[in-house]
């Protein structure tokens, strides 16, 4: 079987060719125009890497049983349309993924936020107890070498459902492609804004998610969400409803114990949420609760996912995934419940078409009040890439709201205003899905609190 996969360079897309590679009697080809680390290392150890970056729609030839088009991939892409005129069998990266597993029990871990850390703990879990799982996670996870697998043996499947466009040719989000038998939704707070300009337009792709539950499956919602109680109480009749909330926990000498005084490596409303979700859909396939927490305690999270960075008796940093508002929100939430008494520094940076949009801007309203000092970073060029409306630092500070939020437009002077804090008694928490352009965030990290 040949596979071409079509930007083979991508986050989710590498982790694929990868996963299909390593199937026997597959042979895997790709291109791209760019691709950068880690895809790039990943690819060239397992013999994947394109010889030349671009795009040769010379390659593209009736012998290919299959080709994947990545989300990176416009509609007039040479090889695509070289493919499209050889009348070739295309997929978008979910629709394969559906294909693979189409006869397996699917779980699919839907929301605006949330999502990674959710799939990661049921995967987790799956792990520690011996069941076996095809997976699609968005981050890497501790024991898990690859983001996806696929398997000829596996009885579950387990995916990261995101709500964004499937790809050129199909304007679908992705997660309705999945068709689960059990469904999670974390929550609604408005994202992607280019491709979902009305917060009504972006609920209700949610609500058609709920409707493509396969018969007789389960719907898990964060029960404190209006917006998913709607959809709840319209659901198909034959669709077992199941709400949750936050765990019930303490929180003693910066650990937080749950379910009989079992200690987690995790913190925070927003992961107790999380574990509670995936308790469910675990519940669903028959695990119980006491095989759930005993397995749970040792899950030290998803990569960059309130990551524990460096700490010392003096100070303490994470790095997070956090760019929209309601990540940013529950991430500074949860760092300030758990360390109550200590001064906490926050920066975010603002890189996304949503959070760079002037229209969007003002839902980061008291999103970063309860930090001590809060550092807001955006690169006007790249603003003006996406071509939207200037923004001024006045502009964010306003959208902010609040006195503590200081705004750079200077991956330099960044770095200078935070070397120039004192970090006793101090957490620090560095939230992007980029890299405050070029920043080694955890190298920054753990030199800023080293001599504290």
């Amino acid at each position: 079987m040949r596979i071409h996969f079509i930007a083979i360079g991508g986050a989710a897309m590498h982790n694929l060719a990868l996963a299909v590679a390593s199937k026997k009697d597959y042979v895997v080809t790709g291109s791209d125009d760019e691709i950068f680390d880690p895809a790039r290392s990943r690819l060239q150890a397992a013999g994947l890497l394109p010889e030349q970056m671009g795009w040769h729609p010379e390659c593209i030839t009736p012998d290919i049983d299959a080709i994947i088009l990545g989300m990176h991939a416009t509609a007039d892409n040479p090889e695509l349309l070289r493919a499209r005129e050889l009348g070739l069998k295309i997929y978008s990266f979910p629709e394969y993924l559906y294909e693979q597993t189409k006869d397996k029990i699917r779980i699919v871990v839907g929301g605006s936020h949330g999502k990674t850390t959710t799939t990661a703990m049921i995967l987790y879990v799956m792990q520690q107890l011996g069941i076996e799982a095809d997976y699609m996670v968005g981050a890497q996870i501790e024991g898990f070498q690859n983001m996806v697998r696929l398997s000829d043996t596996a009885r579950y499947a387990v995916f990261e459902g995101d709500e964004y466009l499937t790809s050129a040719l199909d304007p679908r989000s992705k997660f309705h492609l999945y068709r689960p038998h059990v469904a999670i939704l974390t929550g609604i707070e408005w994202d992607h804004f280019n491709v979902f300009p009305t917060f009504d337009k972006y609920v209700d792709t949610f609500r058609q998610f709920v409707d493509l539950i396969e018969p007789d499956g389960t719907f898990i919602y964060f029960q404190d969400d209006e917006h998913l109680k709607l959809i709840a109480s319209s659901a198909r009749t034959d669709i077992a409803l199941r709400p949750y909330g936050t765990l019930d926990h303490t929180v003693e000498d910066g650990i937080t114990y749950v379910s009989s005084h079992i200690p987690l490596h995790v913190f925070g409303n927003h992961n107790l949420q999380n574990m509670h979700a995936a308790q469910l859909a675990l519940e669903a396939i028959g695990v119980t609760p006491d095989d759930f927490f005993d397995a749970i305690k040792t899950f030290g999270g998803a990569s960059n996912r309130l990551e524990l960075v460096a700490r010392n008796e003096h100070a303490l940093a994470y790095r997070d995934f956090a760019h929209a508002p309601s990540k940013l929100r529950a991430t500074i939430d949860a760092v300030r419940e758990q360390y109550p008494t200590m001064r906490l520094v926050a920066t975010m940076e603002l890189h996304t078409f949503s959070s760079l949009n002037a229209a969007f801007l003002p839902q980061y309203k008291d999103t970063m009040a309860k930090a001590d000092v809060a550092f807001v970073y955006f690169n006007p060029k790249v603003i003006e890439h996406k071509r939207l409306q200037p923004l001024s630092p006045d502009d964010v500070r306003r959208a902010f709201a609040t006195d503590n939020v200081r705004v750079f437009t200077d991956s330099q002077a960044l770095q200078q205003a935070l070397r120039a804090l004192d970090y006793h008694n101090t957490v620090l928490l560095m939230m992007s899905s980029g890299t405050y352009d070029g920043i080694d965030i955890k190298n920054l990290e753990k030199e800023l609190i080293a001599d504290c």
